[in-house]
């Protein structure tokens, strides 16, 4: 029989970079009680965006945020959108350039990830913001 749960998970960032939250949505999956379906995952924000990367080696998240620093600088003239500062219309581009929804297939109570993916919320903004995860996991 089909079920369906849905959760939201808060997630603190310390402004702009890739935090981890893996555990939390391996956890929350666990707790379900549903062994195999289809796991979403929805940020709702236009300036932060969803990943599914390496979590291994921090240098990866590092050399991301650089080459992302370079694609699209904070401050750069193109953009007139600067309402909330240089890192405004930038932020914007970066979420365009990624993703804000993931799905995951989930088997045997876990979300079915590489040995080395991490699931991420990645802040493109320079100072800290409060970011939802919505979760929705529809299995058996």
């Amino acid at each position: 029989m089909f079920r369906q749960v849905a959760a939201t998970i808060t997630v603190n960032t310390r402004g702009r970079g890739l935090f981890e939250i893996t555990s939390e949505v391996c956890e929350w999956v666990a707790d379900t009680g549903i062994s195999d379906g289809l796991l979403t995952l929805f940020l709702r924000y236009t300036s932060a965006s969803l990943l599914i990367q390496e979590n291994a080696d921090p240098e990866v998240r590092a050399d991301l945020d650089r080459f992302f620093s370079r694609l699209v600088p904070d401050g750069d003239p193109l953009f007139r959108h600067r309402d909330e500062g240089p890192d405004d219309m930038p932020a914007h581009v970066r979420t365009a350039l990624t993703a804000v929804q993931l799905s995951v297939p989930v088997s045997q109570g876990r979300p079915v990830l590489g040995t080395w993916q991490g699931i991420l919320v990645w802040e493109h903004r320079q100072r800290p913001h409060r970011r939802e995860v919505a979760l929705h996991l529809l299995g058996e």
